[in-house]
């Protein structure tokens, strides 16, 4: 019923999903945190051991049947650019702000992946010339820094609860919570900022935990863009603000099955 749901949401015809699924012993596709490879799963640090851990090998066994694997910020993107508010642009860019921090980016209509799969991966970004950063070092400076987690970490040192949404809502009346944010927020804006430059998008769309949030989160990015980036782009709340990965799945899912064939998408 969910996938009939989901089909009808899109304005896909799913009557045919069944038999195409049979005839190409598709099971479906799965989306993850991090870059998923045969021996494991890269660019995980929110997910401790799952650096060796053979997460398509698992759920091919499980299954029975060859499956696609994806990183979610980039099935997000995927799904904005099939069927919401990255369609039918040229470049575009989707921010997830949630636990992770990273952004997809679309360029020529595709999702662009990189050379290794880790397009995006701002939450890498460097904030210091002397942070000790990357996979090596098990760490990702600036999501450390903006992220939803450290948000709501960080966020304590201000009568935060230890999430993000309490230290939101004590910004409502609370003077330290709300400089606290806007800290925060102007150091997330500053690399947006940096990467609409390097992409040059028509428009940037939102989505993950703190779009909860997006009536204290998109002005202050919005407020950088404009003044930064030499052709600010539109900035929105992502239509698939919240269940992008999933949407993205399934678009990947399909387009196996349409194209007769499976491969590990990052």
């Amino acid at each position: 019923m969910k996938n009939l749901d989901l089909s009808a949401r899109l304005g896909i015809i799913a009557d045919p999903y069944p038999a195409l699924a049979r005839r190409a012993g598709v099971a479906g596709s799965v989306v993850v945190r991090g870059i998923v490879r045969r021996d494991g799963v890269l660019l995980a640090p929110n997910v401790p051991g799952w650096s060796g851990l053979r997460l398509q090998d698992r759920f091919e066994a499980a299954l029975g049947v060859p499956t696609v694997c994806a990183t979610d910020v980039k099935a997000a993107t995927l799904a904005e650019a099939r069927w919401g508010r990255l369609r039918d642009l040229s470049f575009g860019m989707h921010v997830n702000l949630g636990t992770g921090l990273a952004v997809g980016v679309v360029a020529g209509g595709g999702v662009l992946t990189g050379a290794h799969g880790s397009a995006g991966e701002i939450g890498y970004n460097l904030r210091r010339v002397d942070d000790e950063a990357g996979p090596l070092a098990g760490r990702a400076p600036l999501e450390e820094r903006v992220g939803g987690r450290a948000i709501g970490l960080r966020g304590r040192a201000v009568g935060g609860h230890g999430d993000a949404e309490s230290v939101f809502t004590l910004a409502e009346t609370d003077p330290a919570a709300r400089a606290f944010l806007a800290e925060t927020l102007g150091e997330l804006a500053v690399h947006l900022a940096n990467a609409a430059i390097l992409i040059d998008p028509e428009r940037i769309t939102v989505g993950g935990g703190l779009v909860g949030s997006a009536d204290r989160v998109l002005p202050v990015l919005a407020e950088v863009l404009d003044r930064a980036v030499p052709f600010p782009p539109e900035l929105v709340v992502a239509r698939f603000a919240q269940d992008g990965a999933l949407v993205g799945a399934a678009a990947l899912a399909w387009d196996a099955l349409r194209d007769g064939g499976l491969r590990a998408v990052s």
